[in-house]
């Protein structure tokens, strides 16, 4: 492949550190696409503890500028959409600054390509072409998910995610339109916006997540979190994100009454950093919240089971992969099982109902021999099947030089 010499990739949320589901794939193709070329990088932060990583990240990237996002005065301003007709999410992350940033960036530098992390960025490159091809990393079908979240809320909330969804997907189409290439997560995601947008057809593709399985193995040397002879059973996730509040308060509600029944000493563990309001109400006896932890993967590595009981989820949740990757079995709803596309006899064990949940955990309640053996098989899985460089190099193609050329000759001629 030709080098490239400068690529502008533009980030919605600060990719460091990697310790929740969008930043740990950001993070990872910021690192791929720094193995051939220089990467300029714009991004936000939008929440206060990621300040203290910033000189880590400028270590990283030398060429990163960053805008800040107050969450509550950016919601209230990214109601203007609902004035102008624009998604209230393009709204939201609209700065001046970033887009000073990037006329400058372009001004000073001969950038040949630009990468797009998640469809609130697209704003930023779109006026670059058709100078400068877009590439645009979706991920998942974000329209899908505000839909999604629609029915699990009361009116208005419930209207304005319904109108959202509608927004958004009309960007998304016109986004992977003018796009030199556009990639979601999966095969799911990416025949769900075909579906949607069945114009598309032939300009995206799926890439996949990967996990880090160096850093993620178990340790004998590492610390048990756990108290003596209880039963854990672990999630962890970022828990102020909706799907994630809505699975473990599912879990607690429906799942954890049948298992204490029959496994007394089981106790639900809820790892993970800023726990809303609902999620801290779930604390109890039998049930821990640890809002933020130094390293997640002691509670992998100890737990008697893994559970991503998620009813409201989009695309493969990096939570399974790192836990197969600790040598830990998961039992997960169908939708993120099929996203992941292990077998049970690879660990990964698919429930959708309480009853489910139940029986899918009873083998790993009940011997521990069994949840081990499952784990290895687990591991196998994500060593073989599961590498970031496997599943980010489906984006060289169209970085090299020649594409780029290509790609401008084709706009010219629009």
């Amino acid at each position: 492949m030709t080098a490239v010499s400068n690529i502008l990739y533009l980030v919605h949320r600060l990719p460091y550190p990697p310790n929740k589901g969008d930043k740990v794939r950001s993070y990872h193709l910021l690192r791929h696409l720094q193995k051939s070329h220089r990467v300029f990088l714009g991004t936000f932060i939008d929440d206060p503890e990621d300040e203290v990583y910033l000189s880590v990240l400028q270590a990283i990237c030398p060429d990163l500028h960053v805008e800040r996002i107050d969450a509550r005065s950016a919601k209230i301003r990214s109601l203007s959409g609902l004035v102008t007709g624009d998604a209230l999410t393009l709204a939201y992350y609209r700065n001046a600054g970033m887009q000073r940033w990037v006329a400058q960036t372009m001004a000073e530098h001969s950038l040949q390509v630009s990468v797009v992390f998640s469809s609130a960025m697209a704003q930023y490159a779109q006026p670059l072409l058709p100078q400068v091809p877009m590439l645009v990393d979706f991920v998942d079908v974000d329209s899908a998910k505000w839909t999604q979240y629609a029915p699990a809320h009361r009116w208005p909330l419930s209207m304005l995610y319904r109108l959202e969804g509608r927004r958004l997907l009309a960007y998304e189409r016109a986004m992977v339109a003018v796009a030199r290439r556009s990639y979601f997560v999966t095969p799911h995601e990416t025949a769900l916006f075909l579906s949607q947008a069945p114009e598309c057809l032939g300009r995206v593709q799926s890439m996949g997540n990967g996990v880090d399985t160096d850093f993620f193995k178990p340790d004998p040397e590492r610390l048990n979190p756990f108290q003596a002879g209880e039963q854990a059973i672990v999630f962890t996730g970022a828990m102020d994100y909706w799907p994630n509040i809505d699975g473990v308060s599912w879990f607690v509600a429906d799942m954890l009454p049948r298992l204490r029944a029959r496994w007394p000493l089981a106790r639900f563990y809820i790892v993970g950093r800023s726990p809303s309001s609902q999620v801290r109400a779930l604390a109890c006896e039998h049930v821990v919240v640890t809002g933020t932890v130094p390293d997640v993967r002691p509670y992998l590595q100890y737990a008697s089971a893994v559970v991503a009981p998620l009813r409201v989820a989009r695309g493969i949740q990096n939570k399974i992969l790192e836990a197969m990757s600790m040598q830990q079995p998961v039992v997960a709803v169908s939708s993120c099982a099929d996203a992941v596309g292990a077998a049970a006899g690879q660990g990964l064990l698919r429930a959708d109902t309480p009853e489910e949940f139940v029986e899918a955990l009873q083998p790993l309640l009940e011997s521990p021999y069994n949840a081990s053996a499952l784990g290895r098989q687990a591991r196998r899985y994500v060593e073989q099947d599961c590498s970031w460089q496997a599943h980010l190099s489906g984006i060289d193609s169209c970085l090299s030089s020649q594409s780029a050329t290509n790609q401008r000759k084709v706009s010219a001629h629009v």
